[in-house]
């Protein structure tokens, strides 16, 4: 049996400390969850940031809020203005520590105020609330599991830089450089606290991710009078459209998927503007690198008819995570990890992204579904299973034991990014 699937005293001691911490912690996340923090619900993020960071401040480490830079955003008009979310709550403990390691979660949903605001007992051991899984119930077992290991003998080994995004549901384009500074400070292992499966199975590889805003403008006229003299941006979209949608199954493994067309006019105006807004999705560097030099020719060819001209926004944000052989080690690790009290996890490669994804960008090989188990996550009906809050927290516990005490060679598992 590997010594990582062993339980020594100071597991035991975490083990006691977290089972008595369940209901507390199923409370707690409760509470949070009835505070709307929908990702563009500045002054709802702004309100709930100071509340978490009172939270993490029962941790043995500095607490700072920062007010991230601004992004760009393009309105339903094309006109590009500069956006702005809540603080990054960035987080260090023991920066001199011997032992590092990254750790990231999120505070905002995707539910807008109004939407989806209740927080309701559904019986057998699940809550459905906006945010309950995804992830305030993964920030929760992120705080409870480093009490639980600061409170052991191995406390001084081991140092930790958190960052608690108030953007990642869009892309994380106010933290991203946050993340990346956190990420390249030492950090050997990455921790994020995205859910796991209902199952309890976690993701394994995932793909990069992009957002696209494709600006067409073309010439107004009277639809009637003088249609010939109109130059319709609709229509140029509608073509750009069905060409970005053929490109799927054209390379293995990439996707694309149009949101929306925004813009237009009165039926009887020619359309002199349209915004297409799409995503795409690519398993590696080199399917992203082709997924971007289509988006380019199609937006070419768009724009090569008469009377049409346009700009392209975005791109890969989160570029791939692909399950090397450091990635590898580092499942293999949390499975032995998971045996120790009764867990066979199982890894699973998904087309989801999440920070995780910048982590590894920025050189640091991370697992990022350490939260709670649950379902129907970015839906009303999302819910979380209150019995994963102790046993999720003791996941973690033990993975920063093992780091501390040498069980877990997190510095091995690094040296092999490079491979």
């Amino acid at each position: 049996m590997s010594e990582l699937s062993i339980l020594t005293s100071d597991d035991e001691a975490a083990r006691e400390r977290l089972n008595a911490a369940a209901a507390a912690m199923v409370a707690r996340t409760r509470g949070w969850s009835q505070h709307n923090t929908g990702s563009n619900n500045v002054e709802g993020l702004k309100a709930f940031a100071p509340k978490l960071a009172d939270a993490f401040s029962e941790l043995d480490a500095s607490i700072e809020l920062v007010q991230g830079p601004g992004f760009e955003s393009v309105g339903n008009d094309g006109r590009v203005t500069e956006a702005h979310t809540g603080p990054v709550i960035e987080i260090t403990s023991r920066p001199s520590a011997p032992l590092q390691v990254v750790m990231s979660g999120h505070y905002d949903t995707v539910f807008a105020p109004g939407v989806f605001e209740t927080v309701a007992d559904l019986g057998d051991g699940r809550i459905n609330g906006p945010g309950m899984a995804d992830m305030k119930g993964g920030l929760c077992v992120m705080l409870e599991a480093l009490k639980a290991f600061e409170a052991g003998p191995s406390k001084n080994k081991l140092g930790y830089r958190i960052v608690l995004t108030p953007d990642e549901e869009i892309g994380n384009f106010t933290s991203s450089e946050a993340l990346r500074r956190a990420a390249s400070s030492g950090a050997l292992i990455g921790m994020t606290y995205e859910p796991a499966m209902e199952t309890g199975a976690m993701s394994g590889g995932r793909k990069g991710s992009a957002v696209f805003d494709i600006v067409l403008h073309g010439k107004a006229a009277h639809a009637g009078r003088a249609k010939e003299e109109g130059r319709s941006a609709i229509e140029a979209a509608a073509e750009l459209v069905v060409g970005l949608e053929g490109l799927n199954n054209q390379f293995e493994g990439v996707t694309f998927n149009v949101g929306s067309i925004d813009g237009g006019s009165p039926v009887n105006i020619v359309p002199d503007i349209a915004v297409v807004r799409f995503g795409a999705r690519a398993p590696d560097q080199q399917s992203a690198e082709w997924a971007t030099q289509q988006v380019q020719r199609l937006l070419a060819k768009a724009t090569a008819r008469d009377g049409i001209h346009g700009h392209l926004h975005g791109g890969f944000y989160r570029p791939p995570k692909p399950r090397n052989s450091a990635q590898q080690a580092l499942f293999d690790a949390v499975h032995a990890t998971g045996r120790a009290i009764g867990l066979d996890l199982e890894f699973v490669d998904t087309g989801g992204v999440c920070e995780g994804n910048n982590i590894f960008a920025a050189g640091v090989p991370n697992v990022d579904t350490l939260g709670v188990r649950g379902g129907r996550i970015h839906s009303a009906e999302e819910f979380v299973i209150t019995e994963s809050f102790p046993e999720r927290a003791l996941l973690s516990a033990l993975i920063l034991n093992r780091l501390a005490d040498g069980r877990l060679d997190g510095r091995r598992i690094k040296d092999l990014m490079g491979r």
